[in-house]
């Protein structure tokens, strides 16, 4: 009789403390504030170059 009782409580207990996982929207937007720097660096040497050998020497253009 003590045993059945003890079975009862042990698996009510296992029933009762099964583990659960809730996911839910927040209720105020998400902000998200950034720094950000960008440096950029342009060679256009080569570009000089041949505009001046185009424009001076060759008779294409």
């Amino acid at each position: 009789m003590i045993t059945r009782g003890i079975c009862i409580l042990f698996c009510t207990l296992i029933i009762a403390c099964t583990p659960t996982v809730q996911l839910a929207v927040p209720k105020e937007p998400i902000n998200i504030n950034l720094n950000v720097k960008i440096e950029h660096e342009i060679y256009i040497k080569v570009d000089k170059q041949l505009d001046d050998l185009f424009s001076k020497s060759s008779g294409l253009f």
